[in-house]
């Protein structure tokens, strides 16, 4: 009787995986992680059940908490649908950060002497100078890549460091400081220039919907336009691009204008529809923020929205999950590296697979 072969047991690289094992990888990493939050949650001295069911409720459970939720997820939209534009091309725009406070101070800047003009005047000067002041930002990046080879992620990073010390420098006790302030802040902004409440009754303000339009916007551009065309082809293959004629450097530069304005509207949706004058604290960590969006979202415009809608929904109904049960909200930060990792975890699980080899004799 011949002995049965040896065997073993080897991982190998699954070149096509399908959605749905993808899907099945996603939920069971997202199992995984929602058992690693609970024991979190049991650390800190909360019962999981019942601080998990005060988020949801803090998050969704009233019409004023879901319409906070979408205010709170507004401005990551905006940074999400930046990150995953650029990450498309492989351009590593790690400066949404800065590009966020540069289209607020523009923004700013450009309707501070509107004042008392018709909403129908200030409000697409606002949405205009954060656009241009984002994209500037950006931009500037870009050429530095192109004309200098300053690498995006280096001169991206400090480009943010740059703008926080201009803002400060404008509100601390600058041209832009509010009269007999105390904070590094201005005054409010004119009443004609603030973005319209679209829910009667809420906070929920016209900048949601801005949002969801440039979801749209993102998504026939990249799927249905030259453009999109050679956006998607830089991140497969920019050798292969080049070769047909497109010109790396200009599609970095634009990629990286098209990804600054999308952010910079991030900065003048917070100023305008929800604090109402501009400080830095109004602004800071959305463009951070965005980048962990964007990776969640699949680098997809309306994987984006969910996932931001997702976050804002942990970041409001921490809050009410913090008065229920005491535990404390920034715990909610570490709820989001978590599920951040997971989702890595599980995308790269979705390409392996465990198969049993018998070995050669």
């Amino acid at each position: 009787m011949t002995p049965a072969a040896p065997h073993r047991w080897r991982i190998e690289v699954v070149r096509d995986a399908t959605p749905r094992r993808r899907a099945l990888s996603l939920a069971a990493v997202m199992l995984l992680a929602l058992a690693l939050c609970g024991l979190l949650l049991r650390a800190a001295g909360a019962d999981p059940g019942t601080a998990l069911a005060a988020l949801v409720r803090g998050a969704f459970g009233s019409l004023n908490a879901a319409t906070e939720t979408l205010v709170r997820a507004t401005p990551l939209i905006f940074t999400g649908l930046a990150a995953a534009t650029a990450f498309r091309a492989r351009v590593w725009n790690i400066g949404a950060e800065g590009q966020v406070f540069a289209g607020a101070i523009c923004a700013y800047g450009l309707s501070h002497g509107l004042a008392g003009l018709s909403p129908l005047v200030q409000l697409p000067v606002v949405l205009a100078g954060a656009m241009i002041g984002g994209a500037a930002w950006a931009g500037l990046a870009g050429l530095l890549k192109t004309a200098c080879r300053v690498d995006e992620v280096i001169s991206t990073v400090m480009l943010n460091y740059i703008i926080v010390y201009v803002l400060s420098m404008l509100l601390l006790k600058g041209p832009w400081s509010e009269a007999g302030g105390f904070f590094e802040q201005t005054a409010k902004v004119d009443p004609g220039s603030v973005l319209p409440v679209i829910l009667p009754g809420t906070r929920l303000h016209l900048g949601f919907a801005l949002a969801l339009l440039a979801a749209l916007a993102m998504q026939v551009l990249l799927a249905r336009t030259p453009l999109g065309y050679e956006i998607r082809g830089a991140g497969s293959n920019l050798r292969a691009l080049s070769v047909q004629g497109a010109s790396a450097a200009r599609i970095l530069i634009l990629v990286m204008i098209l990804s600054g304005l999308l952010a910079g509207l991030a900065g003048a949706t917070e100023v305008y529809g929800v604090h109402g004058r501009l400080k830095a604290g109004a602004i800071t960590g959305f463009g951070y923020a965005g980048i962990v969006v964007a990776i969640l979202g699949g680098l997809r415009p309306w994987g984006v929205v969910g996932a931001a809608i997702f976050f804002g929904a942990l970041v409001n109904g921490g809050t009410y999950m913090q008065i229920k049960t005491g535990v404390p909200s920034a715990l909610i930060y570490a709820f989001e590296a978590i599920i951040l990792l997971a989702c890595l975890a599980g995308w790269a699980a979705a390409g392996l697979r465990i198969r049993k080899v018998a070995d050669a004799v």
